[in-house]
């Protein structure tokens, strides 16, 4: 697995800008989840991250980290009247995440699915959000759903209960990283192939946040979305099996956010 080179000359913007969309006042761990995301995008090398989140949220997020950005909207919670301004920050992004404490309201949904069919940039899907679209309606996405997530995806595309190649077949551009244990599931159209990396305590909140977090910054540094997907998933697990050896189940998103740098050191290089 080889991820691009960093340019030895590059400037800052050059090695990707994010923007994180989420967050909703109906859960205390929004901010905490959105930020784990947001974290995780700068920890895997890329320049820049923008959170755009509801206003009392994102408040809350900048007092996680001086380095995270927000962008703050009015309302408690994502809605249609939204729409415009976050495309209009997602224009200036290489990459954007969606669905970290968003919520399942009607007028969340709404926007996730408006937003979405307008985006013209490549997207991580997770969290709230993959219960809120269909497969079908999904391009250059990488869908990060665990089991549960799954099955509300499949089944709201239509596709409940069908074998893998048929779920393949509607992917269409997009990735799927299936995520369990012991094995994760890496899928696009024409290929699959699975992690093994990790250990029954990634069960923790948080974990996902960080690994589509990754998953975003290294595409966003102008990798391939589907070796960005093996690189992420193997180092996200490498990470929980290093922790596990020293803290037992007890670590927690935000340890291994501290760990990616040095767990990626070994694919990032300068040219």
């Amino acid at each position: 697995m080889k991820l691009k080179p960093r340019k030895k000359s590059s400037h800052k913007g050059q090695n990707g800008r994010v923007l994180v969309v989420g967050g909703s006042v109906d859960y205390v761990g929004a901010p905490t989840f959105v930020g784990m995301a947001a974290l995780a995008v700068l920890r895997s090398g890329a320049d820049l991250v923008t959170i755009a989140a509801p206003e009392k949220v994102a408040w809350s997020i900048n007092c996680i980290s001086p380095d995270l950005i927000t962008r703050k909207l009015p309302g408690d919670y994502l809605q249609p009247k939204h729409v415009k301004a976050v495309l209009a920050l997602a224009k200036e992004a290489d990459v954007v995440v969606i669905g970290n404490g968003i919520g399942l309201r009607p007028e969340t949904k709404a926007f996730v699915q408006q937003f979405l069919k307008k985006l013209t940039k490549p997207v991580i899907i997770d969290a709230d959000a993959l219960k809120l679209v269909r497969l079908q309606d999904c391009k250059n996405a990488v869908l990060t759903p665990h089991g549960g997530e799954f099955g509300i995806l499949v089944r709201n595309s239509a596709l409940k209960n069908a074998p893998m190649k048929k779920v393949q077949q509607a992917l269409k551009d997009n990735v799927l990283v299936l995520k369990g244990h012991p094995k994760t599931l890496i899928v696009s159209k024409n290929k699959i192939t699975d992690n093994t990396t990790g250990n029954a305590g990634m069960t923790h909140g948080g974990v996902g946040d960080v690994l589509a977090g990754i998953i975003a910054g290294l595409i966003a540094q102008h990798n391939d979305p589907f070796v960005s997907c093996k690189v992420a998933t193997f180092i996200n697990g490498k990470i929980g099996e290093k922790l596990y050896k020293t803290m037992g189940f007890g670590y927690l998103a935000s340890d291994l956010v501290k760990e990616i740098p040095a767990m990626l050191k070994k694919f990032h290089k300068a040219a």
